[in-house]
């Protein structure tokens, strides 16, 4: 068996979650010894398609006219983007029309999370939806002190100095306002946003919201490799307001590296995050500092910590792998 994984314009996403899930199934597919190729010109058994875009059409179409079983990744849907872009509003009747003509002619959908699978359905065009997580390499996440020690002196962190941690494109959707308005309440603690987007794509809201930032928020952009392990490592938690999401990769992110996690209740989370068990679940901004406010002056408990640990898990690449595996075997017959 041999797998065609085709993402399109791999070096425009590379830095957004479905860019982390390319390398991510690369590597559930290697666990799992299957074959794969990234070429769609390559002979291959199944095509797993991640994006919804013009070539990602031309490609399902070809495949199905070669009698060659479809699959495309549900890492999009209409609920999740909603205030991202600028100019969203105008985009959508598009961005709708792609995900209904991909996924309407789908042989099977993959997406993240339960939620997701079920916002898919509900569309009623939908042949068969499964969900499988993203991912996540726990190896990547383990404990460096090399990275804990760049990332101190890149932003000129004190030993033991506490600060609280955001990653995410600077979308309105990511809840970027809530992340300074709740960062204005704890004036003598740094709160990192690693993150960046072109002022081009920025919504005019956001833009202001940065501009007129508490004077402790600082926006790190795009950081990867020690700089974003060591910040994990370190931060009094991972500060994730986020409105909407089909899984959140950085949620996983964060499980994987022992760090506390502070995340709005929103449905994407049920059921494997449970409040105090292993996340902090708020409804809104005085929940979220009380929260902070606790974890900034108490730290986090052991049993938190090591149940999120175990979530993370539950959702490493061999286990995804099998899972992949299992759904294309299951295409094929």
């Amino acid at each position: 068996m041999k797998v065609l994984l085709y993402f399109e314009g791999q070096e425009a996403i590379k830095t957004s979650g479905i860019g982390r899930a390319l390398s991510h199934q690369i590597r559930a597919l290697t666990s799992a010894g299957i074959e794969y190729t990234l070429d769609p010109k390559d002979d291959f058994d199944i095509a797993h398609i991640n994006t919804i875009w013009s070539k990602s059409g031309k490609v399902l179409r070809n495949c199905k006219k070669r009698g060659i079983p479809v699959i495309v990744h549900g890492h999009s849907t209409f609920e999740d983007f909603r205030k991202s872009f600028k100019c969203w509003q105008l985009a959508v009747p598009f961005y709708n029309s792609r995900i209904k003509y991909m996924y309407s002619h789908a042989d099977l959908v993959i997406t993240p999370t339960p939620y997701s699978k079920s916002l898919i359905e509900g569309y009623g065009f939908v042949k068969k939806v499964i969900d499988i997580s993203n991912g996540i390499d726990l190896e990547e996440y383990k404990e460096s002190l090399e990275a804990q020690k760049e990332f101190k002196e890149k932003f000129g962190i004190k030993d033991d100095e506490k600060f609280v941690m955001g990653v995410g494109f600077p979308f309105e959707r990511k809840g970027i306002q809530d992340f300074f308005e709740v960062a204005r309440s704890f004036p003598d603690v740094k709160f990192i946003w690693f993150g960046a987007l072109a002022r081009i794509l920025m919504n005019e809201k956001v833009a202001k919201w940065i501009k007129h930032k508490p004077d402790n928020a600082i926006m790190a952009g795009y950081c990867k490799g020690n700089i974003i392990h060591g910040a994990f490592q370190l931060a009094s938690c991972l500060f994730f307001p986020s409105l909407e999401e089909t899984e959140g990769i950085v949620v996983l992110e964060a499980l994987a590296s022992k760090t506390p996690l502070v995340v709005r209740d929103i449905g994407v989370y049920e059921p494997w995050l449970k409040n105090k068990t292993n996340a902090h679940i708020c409804k809104d901004n005085d929940e979220f500092v009380s929260e902070i406010s606790s974890l900034l002056e108490n730290g986090e408990t052991k049993e938190i910590i090591d149940n999120g640990y175990e979530t993370a898990k539950e959702r490493s690449l061999d286990i995804i792998g099998s899972k992949l595996k299992e759904a294309y075997e299951s295409l094929l017959k």
